[in-house]
């Protein structure tokens, strides 16, 4: 099987080339094909997302991803910033489906700002629409304002905008996971002020009368991210729109010790996806080797599960990391005193350990 590998800016070389080693240390018969995004490919192509990583992603059976973002090309035009990169993959691939799962790890459980007894156990995947919301929705810019108490002024505005078909697809992925899961889903809206948000909650409440075994609730997202630093044992399946997954699955993040240590997978509707660590480039730590490779390995393991068909080495990576972190290994955003503090490498190396 055929895996395009886009490291990306900042720290995704490093962490990317970790997730590389751990692969390569299954033995398995991959074909991997390396290629810029990004900064990365805006320097080798002139565009962030050239037209022969998209045919590379696109060919592919999977795609892993490190990350983009770099300062260096803040002054270009929107189109041509590195993170139009992964809004593009996303838009061509189709991918709509993105699921976070946030585990907290027992080992970690110092690492989290919330007191142990609050968060030990923690195992909460969020579902978040991908490709619609508002930043996807058009007409958007930057304009003369037509109306209102400051009208004649410039104005930017954005549109958000969901249709059935989108909202129904990712209900169906949330309520079939929940059902591999707690049976439990929060549907996480808006609804008491915007009107996409209103239409959401009736195309769900519709979705559920296919799974009835399913347990649905609502709640608005300002409660939602309140209850999860409140009470975070309470979720099971989050599923929400695009804007507001990205907020809440950073939040998260947060809970599980560090965002280093989310991984993610954005899937399309046959099930082939692009795997990548839900944090960003990081350029202010980049090259110094002390970036977290585990949110990168682990979305390795996701893309083995669900676009590979490798559910046995999915979990001896996952298994893997565990020992890992059991040894007392830590880079330095989940570092406490009494643990090892290691590099980005010496992680890797630990990992490809571990496996045998």
């Amino acid at each position: 099987m055929k895996i395009a590998i886009l490291p990306g800016d900042g720290i995704g070389p490093e962490i990317v080339a970790q997730a590389v080693k751990v692969l390569r240390a299954l033995g398995e018969p991959f074909e991997m094909e390396q290629a810029p995004v990004g900064g990365a490919g805006y320097a080798a192509a002139g565009h962030p997302l050239p037209e022969a990583t998209l045919q590379l992603a696109r060919e592919a059976d999977a795609v892993l991803f490190g990350a983009v973002g770099d300062y260096r090309y803040d002054h270009l035009e929107r189109a041509l910033r590195p993170e139009q990169a992964i809004l593009g993959l996303r838009r061509e691939l189709q991918l709509f489906a993105n699921l976070r799962p946030a585990i907290l790890y027992p080992e970690l459980a110092g690492a989290s700002t919330l007191k142990p007894e609050v968060v030990s156990g923690l195992d909460i995947l969020i579902v978040r629409e991908l490709t619609g919301d508002i930043y996807f929705g058009k007409p958007r810019g930057v304009r003369e304002c037509p109306d209102g108490p400051f009208k004649g002024e410039r104005e930017g505005f954005d549109t958000m905008r969901y249709a059935e078909s989108e909202i129904r697809r990712i209900a169906h992925v949330a309520f079939q996971a929940a059902r591999k899961r707690h049976g439990r889903v929060t549907s996480v809206d808006k609804a008491n002020v915007l009107e996409t948000f209103q239409f959401w909650r009736e195309i769900v409440i519709d979705v559920h009368g296919d799974y009835r075994d399913v347990q649905l609730e609502h709640m608005y997202v300002d409660n939602a991210a309140m209850q999860l630093v409140r009470a975070p044992k309470k979720f099971d399946v989050i599923v929400t729109g695009n804007m507001f997954g990205d907020i809440l699955s950073d939040c998260a993040a947060m809970l599980t010790g560090s965002i280093g240590m989310l991984p993610s997978a954005s899937l399309d509707a046959g099930g082939k996806g692009l795997y990548e660590p839900s944090h960003g480039s990081a350029p202010d730590i980049a090259g110094q080797g002390i970036a977290n490779p585990l949110a990168t390995i682990l979305s390795a393991a996701m893309m083995l599960r669900y676009s590979l068909g490798r559910e046995q080495q999915a979990a001896r990576i996952e298994d893997a990391v565990r020992s890992v972190l059991a040894q007392g290994l830590r880079t330095p955003d989940i570092y406490e005193p009494g643990t090892t503090r290691v590099g980005t490498g010496q992680m890797g190396d630990a990992v490809v350990a571990a496996l045998a």
